[in-house]
Order: structure tokens, then sequence, then C-alpha cells
């Protein structure tokens, strides 16, 4: 009997990983179906993270029943919007957030213009009223609160002046 040389398969020292490439490469070799935001590489239709490093993870993802399926409602919705990635989100603000004061003051103005005490504002059915009939009604401060930051000075003063006579 003779003796084969089996030799070993050679190792792969090598990885199948590019080393130099960035998601924006990526983004430039597979057109408008990929993204790159905040040096992470999304999937414009799905929405997912893809690893940028290998692209037969990209390939493999763009094949994918799921990729192919979205990407079709994608296509027949006519409003097309990319989302935001968390940083954006928090980098800009919203309208809600830059109006809040000053619906919160107009709230405490027109109690005191009403004559009705702020102590009220934290009544059940007046909490259950913003709630249900003002976007973010909960976010309006308690009595206490809106006394403290949001009662103009000259009412605080003309209070002042009343408690002492």
């Amino acid at each position: 009997m003779e003796r084969f040389d089996v030799k070993p398969p050679p190792s792969r020292s090598r990885s199948k990983t590019a080393l130099y490439v960035t998601p924006q490469d990526r983004v430039t070799e597979f057109g408008s179906e990929l993204y790159e935001d905040g040096g992470k590489l999304y999937c414009t239709f799905c929405n997912v993270v893809l690893n940028h490093v290998r692209k037969s993870a990209i390939n493999d993802h763009l094949k994918s029943k799921t990729h192919t399926k979205r990407k079709g409602e994608f296509e027949e919705q006519s409003v097309r919007k990319k989302p935001r990635t968390l940083t954006a989100s928090l980098q800009c603000n919203s309208t809600a957030q830059t109006e809040k004061p000053g619906v919160i003051q107009d709230f405490v103005k027109m109690f005191l213009e009403a004559s009705i005490p702020l102590e009220k504002a934290d009544h059940p059915a007046v909490r259950a009223f913003l709630s249900r009939h003002v976007k973010n009604g909960n976010s309006i401060p308690k009595a206490d609160q809106l006394r403290k930051a949001y009662l103009p000075d000259g009412y605080t003063n003309q209070l002042l002046k009343s408690e002492d006579h």
C-alpha cells in the first residue's frame, strides 16, 4: 500500500473583510438602497444597520425576501422619508419643545386673569381635561411648579403685598 501525502488545507490567515472600506464607499457602490448616517450603513427600505465591512452581508440583505418586500412597499408610497438616527433627532428641537413654555405661560395668565387659584390646576377634572383635549397636556406642571417657574414677577410682588395687608 502506497502512502499518500495528504497536505492540510492552506490556512486562511487573511480575513475576507475589507479593511479600508467606509460606509460612504458602500453607499456610492450600491446607490440609493443604502445611506450612511453617523458612521453607520443603513438600508433605506428596511431601516436596519448593515455591516459595511462585509460586502457579502450587504448582498445577502439586498437579496432577502424581507428587503424585496419592503422595497416594493416603499416604492408604492408617494412620500419617501429617510428615518433619522437618535443623535439627529436629539439635535433638532421639535416645535412642541419650543412652544411648551409659551403654552404654559398662557395657561397661567388665563388662570390669573379669570381669578382662578393656581391650585385648581391640580384638580383631577382639570388634569383629565388637559390630558384628553390638549396635546401633551400631562406635561403642564402642577401648581407649585407653575408658581415658581411661570408666574410673572409682577404677580409675585402683588401676591406678597396682598399677603402683608
